[in-house]
């Protein structure tokens, strides 16, 4: 079968093209500024991919069209689809008809650390010899590579709650009538989608409704939401994380014992900085053990575990600042990794945060207040308001002189590079590629370090 896809190269549909790839079906596919990491990983397979949403696509005359979420009405592709009568469908649909069928599915949803719990239970899975499948919305350092096919009947997939395609308004993770299913969170986001926690709350429970009596729920003891999705009915077994009934880790971040209803399991040692990611890691054992593994295995793997691209993700140093990247945008993520970082460091130099409010919620300016919080145990705060249509400054005032806002990137570069001294550490946070930032603040850092000192 020949399928193009509109928005290839987006993680998810990157993905998707990936293992349509792998399943011995002709791909191509389409994007708006065809760009990197995913155009990269795409043209290493000889996916071929075109500039834009033109009409004159129709005349590759492929089998199916699978439309990205990110696409809407009004698109000239689209339109020429619609009016045409052609096939077509979406991601999620595609993936639940031609991989996940008949398979055991793993899914990982929650509003924060689906990625990286994903890239956790696979690699807890590859490791045990069961060559999983899986689809993730990052990059795991242990596989580099977001999706595999993988070998049946296992297959692990970061399951996301924003709405599947201009067609079909529910949530992706209704499509994968998962067995296993992973709680790990709920708060509200998504804001450009969902009026309410409320209406989040409400998907969640449609995904609860798709798990067979046989399968399970591993949820998160501690979020009011997810206990108000379970009130509104459950009828898989449910274990809890984060519960001295269920799944409890003792320890530091970094050290610590596993225990399930007070037996101890194993221990983990990992480089994985944040009590965020321990939590992440009781889910994941959780949920490989329902797939056969010994908890004490699943802990054995977390050792070996290197992490996710653009989490927490040591960048360099330079001049004494050491340099992060991290997917951070909603201000619990934002406050979490500030944190992880903070006992990574043992307080040990000061933490400067740089920060782009690039998601759609944090675009409305919905939870704006959020921020002064969320930042609070940063030294300095520097934010990133260009495109912004609410006042960014304005938002950080309880932080005072301790926030710093420009709408010009070069300006707060240029900012950081000022305030920035030997044994910082500056943590980049953004859901995109923040301009380059990175790379920028290191090659200026670097060129500081190597200049004369002229007395």
């Amino acid at each position: 079968m020949h399928i193009h896809i509109l928005g290839i190269c987006g993680t998810f549909m990157g993905g998707i093209a990936a293992l349509a790839q792998a399943g011995g079906h002709q791909v191509t596919g389409c994007d708006s500024h065809v760009y990197p990491p995913m155009s990269d990983q795409l043209e290493r397979l000889g996916i071929r991919l075109i500039e834009g949403y033109g009409a004159d696509q129709l005349a590759l005359r492929p089998d199916l069209w699978v439309i990205g979420n990110a696409i809407s009405r009004g698109n000239p592709l689209v339109e020429a689809i619609l009016d045409a009568g052609l096939p077509y469908t979406s991601g999620p649909q595609w993936l639940a008809d031609h991989v996940l069928r008949g398979r055991w599915t793993l899914a990982v949803a929650g509003t924060h650390g689906k990625t990286t719990t994903t890239s956790m239970l696979a690699w807890i899975l590859d490791c045990a010899g069961l060559q999983p499948g899986f689809l993730v919305g990052g990059v795991p350092a242990d596989f580099d590579k977001s999706a595999r096919l993988g070998e049946a009947p296992f297959f692990v997939i970061e399951a996301d709650e924003y709405d599947t395609a201009f067609f079909d308004k529910r949530s992706k993770f209704v499509h994968y009538r998962p067995r296993t299913a992973v709680l790990n969170n709920l708060e509200y986001d998504h804001a450009d989608i969902f009026p309410d926690l409320a209406a989040i709350e409400l998907q969640f429970h449609h995904l609860v409704r798709t798990v067979p009596r046989s399968g399970r729920l591993v949820v998160q003891a501690e979020n009011a939401a997810l206990q108000r999705v379970l009130a509104r009915g459950c009828w898989s077994e449910t274990e809890l994380f984060a519960a001295p009934e269920g799944w409890m880790a003792q320890g530091s971040d970094q050290q610590f014992e596993v225990f399930w209803q007070g037996t101890h399991q194993g221990a983990v040692d990992w480089r994985m900085m944040g009590a965020h990611n321990r939590a992440n890691a009781l889910a994941a054992i959780a949920a490989a053990r329902h797939a056969g593994v010994p908890a004490a295995d699943a802990c054995d793997a977390l050792s070996a575990f290197h992490g996710v691209r653009r989490r927490m993700e040591w960048r360099g140093v330079a001049a004494g600042v050491t340099v992060y990247d991290d997917f951070a945008h909603h201000p619990t993520a934002i406050a979490t990794t500030i944190a992880g970082l903070r006992r990574a460091t043992r307080g040990q130099g000061r933490i400067l945060a740089v920060f782009e409010p690039r998601s759609n919620t944090m675009k409305l300016g919905t939870i704006k207040s959020r921020l002064p919080e969320a930042l609070d145990d940063a030294e300095l705060s520097f934010g990133y308001s260009g495109g912004l249509e609410w006042d960014l400054v304005e938002a950080l005032g309880p932080l005072g002189e301790r926030a710093h806002v420009h709408a010009d990137l070069d300006a707060l570069v240029a900012d950081v590079l000022a305030q920035a001294r030997s044994g910082d550490h500056v943590l980049v946070m953004s859901n995109g590629s923040f301009g380059g930032i990175h790379a920028k603040l290191l090659l200026a850092l670097q060129q500081r370090q190597s200049a004369p000192n002229v007395s």
